[in-house]
């Protein structure tokens, strides 16, 4: 499953815990403004904001994960088993693929507003990538500077919810993962207080009790509650280096162990990578599950008037600094 959060000190950042039994062979990608975006059922899209993001590349096109623009809007894909429901096509509509949905957004829109407009006309259509390929059960966080949404095509159509707390992990829907935060309440990052009975001589027994309820399972319910506390009460310097460091702790806590999720015979969960983008400077970091160092990649630091995907293979390999 996956966790996908926003966070703000001077700067504005975004990403996500992609957590796997398997992973394909992603890269981060620049995908230039003159890369042509090639659509099953509407026009093709020849000039556009460049795209920077987390894909896999299958004949020659980006299947993305993850990814902001130069426009510092962000997007990402997390799995939504059994509620995800795709649609026939529809006329009078654009019919997009499941696989399109970042392309076709992040293309063309520079802010949530932008985004809204669009997808008042979008299909999320029954479309596969091809055979071995078939369209994954997605919802999707979508991010500005400012604020945040979350899409969701399920039976009764397509639900576009405010995010107002800038966090996405997978089911339920949207709509009862906030509801269930009114079951988190009394939640403080103070020490405990003896609220169970005034009969009984109950203390705090130790430092660092805070945050007591919190949930610490790996199901997304709780990953949500979890992530959202986590992230509201998070406080950072506002420098790049404390600000990526405290996104990167943050996606920490509720990042997956192999051995502690067992999807079946050898396969295990786990957090195969962990991004965090900064939407100003258009800038993608990334972490590993067997390398902990911080990898960065720069969009501006490409020619963004080319036509190329530019790939960059991730460093899986742990790197550690020696001091003696």
């Amino acid at each position: 499953m996956c966790t996908a959060i926003t966070y703000n000190t001077k700067d504005h950042y975004f990403g996500r815990n992609l957590d796997l039994e398997f992973s394909y062979k992603e890269t981060v990608t620049i995908t230039p403004r003159n890369y042509p975006f090639k659509f099953r059922k509407v026009n093709e899209i020849n000039n556009h904001y460049a795209i920077i993001g987390m894909v896999y590349v299958a004949d020659g096109y980006p299947l993305y994960y993850d990814a902001i623009n130069e426009k510092g809007l962000g997007m990402a894909g997390l799995n939504f088993p059994d509620n995800a429901n795709y649609k026939d096509e529809k006329d009078g509509m654009d019919n997009i693929a499941p696989f399109e949905f970042i392309p076709w957004i992040l293309s063309q829109c520079a802010n949530i507003t932008e985004a809204k407009l669009l997808l008042k006309k979008i299909n999320i259509a029954n479309i596969n990538f091809s055979a071995k390929l078939p369209a994954s059960p997605l919802h999707w966080i979508i991010s500005d500077k400012e604020s945040s949404i979350t899409v969701e095509s399920v039976n009764n159509g397509l639900n576009i919810f405010d995010n107002p707390v800038g966090v996405l992990t997978n089911n339920p829907t949207f709509d009862i993962h906030i509801f269930n935060l009114n079951n988190y309440m009394n939640l403080s990052i103070e020490q405990p207080n003896n609220n169970f009975s005034k009969k009984l001589n109950l203390n705090a027994y130790s430092r660092g009790m805070g945050a007591m309820g919190l949930p610490g399972d790996l199901s997304s319910a709780s990953r949500f509650v979890k992530a959202t506390f986590t992230k509201m009460n998070s406080i950072s310097g506002e420098s790049e280096s404390e600000s990526i460091s405290q996104f990167f702790h943050i996606l920490n806590s509720v990042n997956q162990q192999r051995g502690c999720v067992h999807m079946g015979e050898d396969k295990y969960e786990i957090t195969i990578y962990s991004s965090c983008c900064n939407m100003d400077k258009g800038i993608y970091y990334y972490t590993t599950y067997e390398n902990s160092q911080i990898t960065g990649i720069d969009m501006y630091k490409e020619n963004l008037e080319g036509s190329e995907l530019i790939n960059y293979d991730l460093i899986k390999g742990q790197q550690i600094l020696m001091q003696n």
